[in-house]
């Protein structure tokens, strides 16, 4: 498995450098990261070796995060759900925080106006603290994960009504 700090520092050089997509193989892995514009969803996809299996969805390999649990017809990647929401999804696997300390107020709620880098919460993993940017505009309808709770990638967190 990829060391997570890789994996970051791999996302950095995109952003730094406004790169859209990377796709890096050896012998025993493969990742492969790609970034969207606004409202595109959240910028991460990742793969290990092998690559594609049977059964597999295409772009994604068996076992890798975010794989298993979608329907074929539910919509991933921030994609508008029926209602013409958006998903705003986790990144990464952690544990969601609302707001940046216990007693600070929430960063995003119901009704809570978000534009593409506006903070809504904070994913820890491996004792690094993420923050989430919304990455779209519009207005927050409903938080799908409690304060505390563990999250995995590509989980939706909050459903949000474009502007």
């Amino acid at each position: 498995m990829i060391d997570i700090r890789k994996l970051k520092e791999l996302v950095r050089l995109m952003v730094d450098n406004e790169l859209t997509e990377i796709d890096l193989r050896d012998n025993e892995e493969q990742v492969t990261l790609r970034r969207g514009g606004a409202g595109a969803g959240l910028p991460i996809a990742y793969a290990s070796a092998p690559p594609m299996l049977a059964g597999a969805a295409p772009g994604t390999a068996a076992g890798a995060p975010g794989a298993a649990g979608r329907s074929a017809g539910d919509p991933g990647d921030g994609a508008p759900a029926d209602d013409g929401l958006v998903r705003i999804e986790c990144p990464m696997v952690g544990t969601f925080y609302a707001a940046g300390s216990p007693d600070a107020a929430p960063f995003a709620s119901v009704g809570t106006v978000v534009s593409p880098q506006t903070t809504v919460c904070i994913v820890e993993a491996m004792k690094i603290f993420n923050e989430i940017k919304a990455e779209v505009s519009g207005t927050i309808e409903k938080v799908l994960v409690r304060n505390g709770e563990p999250v995995e990638y590509g989980q939706p967190l909050f459903l949000v009504r474009p502007a």
